[in-house]
């Protein structure tokens, strides 16, 4: 009995203690000082501008990604003591018009900010960006890979790096004809249809390539984004500019290294956190972290168009809200409810007309009608057409 009595205390022990160790536990923020100057952009030394975002670096807890760091100046130094201010553009932005630098001569970034700290980048070498081949796209089951093919003549480039804008036309999952002016229902006007509207977005990846292994310096279809066939991005026309720069390899070891610390960390067989060596430092306080490298190229930069009707009819978008078509009724019985009067006319409404309903004598007894999200693609988007599409 005493030894049946020893088995069952010594099991109640076992399960409180397991289940004090699957209890869950949240670590304290660390409440150090992560206030660390981030700088991102290139010295541009051909005619386009030569823009840098500025922001700072903030504790997980904070509730936002960084803070832009305003009221700093901004001087592109050559190693021949020329120098060019870089004006602020507003929300952390700086940049100056195409300077055409002399891509024979090296290229630094001087930074001061508010708090009276100064930041100095390393004189990098120029390097010159060779033009894009072309940007193509390989058809898959499932969906569309963009690529880009590139070639240095020369083999001087042997190491890439790739950014875009994407621009693509969509539409809403109803065409409205009517809308509520807080007093009636009204038909719209041509300038007031809102179902095709066009949206960008920027790439925010890290896509890389090199050469450097290769006899020759060309790049091969090297795959830049991945479009499902249900994406709404390529459900009527989609447009891609593509943006090419040339690096050092110090520097494709940079974004290298951010790459693998900010898109590859998964899980205990990927590449784990590493330190991340930029060519920016404080010179005021050495001890101070920055965030950045500063390299000297020129962009080079080419659009494409894809159309739906190059790709498979049988690919349908998947639009990305429930949109249940409803009736509203001036009179909806047995009662002789007005629906219309209830939850079309009164604004503001997340319910919008779309189309009359019409009776036997053909007059109009009431709408169809749907949730602005389904009928409006300004909400997401606008009906100004981009110059170049």
């Amino acid at each position: 009995m005493e030894k049946t009595i020893c088995i069952f205390f010594l099991l109640i022990c076992l399960i409180a203690g397991w289940e004090s160790c699957t209890k869950s536990y949240t670590p304290k923020i660390v409440a150090g000082n992560l206030n660390y100057l981030v700088v991102e952009g290139f010295i541009n030394i051909g005619n386009d501008s030569a823009i840098f975002n500025l922001s700072r670096t903030v504790k997980v807890n904070a509730g936002v990604d960084t803070a832009v760091e305003t009221g700093a100046i901004l001087n592109i130094e050559g190693i021949d003591n020329k120098s060019f201010p870089v004006p602020e553009l507003g929300k952390g932005k700086y940049g100056v018009a195409g300077l055409s630098l002399d891509n024979t001569k090296q290229y630094r970034l001087r930074i001061k900010t508010t708090d009276g700290n100064s930041y100095l980048s390393d004189f990098t070498k120029a390097k010159l960006t060779p033009p894009i081949d072309s940007v193509g796209y390989t058809q898959l089951s499932n969906g569309i890979q963009v690529y880009v093919n590139t070639h240095d003549p020369n083999n001087n480039t042997l190491y890439y790096r790739w950014a875009y804008n994407e621009t693509w036309e969509f539409h809403a999952f109803y065409p409205s004809f009517y809308y509520s002016d807080g007093s009636a229902i009204q038909q719209r006007t041509p300038d007031l249809l809102n179902f095709y509207c066009f949206t960008n977005t920027a790439s925010t990846s890290i896509t890389l390539g090199s050469s450097a292994k290769l006899k020759q310096d060309v790049i091969y279809q090297q795959p830049i984004i991945f479009i499902p066939a249900t994406s709404e991005k390529i459900e009527s026309r989609y447009s891609i500019l593509l943006k090419q720069y040339a690096m050092t390899s110090d520097e494709f070891n940079y974004w290298q290294s951010l790459q693998k610390n900010t898109e590859k960390i998964g899980s205990i067989f990927d590449s784990q956190p590493s330190e991340i060596q930029g060519n920016i430092h404080c010179i005021s306080n050495p001890s101070l972290p920055v965030v950045g490298y500063i390299g000297s190229t020129n962009m080079q930069s080419k659009r494409v168009f894809i159309a739906k009707t190059d790709l498979p009819t049988k690919w349908v978008a998947t639009y990305p809200y429930s949109c249940p078509l409803d009736s509203f009724l001036y009179c909806r019985p047995p009662y002789c409810i007005n629906d219309v009067a209830a939850h079309l006319i009164p604004q503001p409404s997340e319910e919008v007309p779309t189309t009359a309903i019409f009776g036997s004598d053909g007059l109009p007894v009431g709408f169809l009608g749907s949730f602005n999200t389904c009928v409006d693609c300004t909400i997401r988007g606008t009906k100004q057409k981009p110059s170049f599409w």
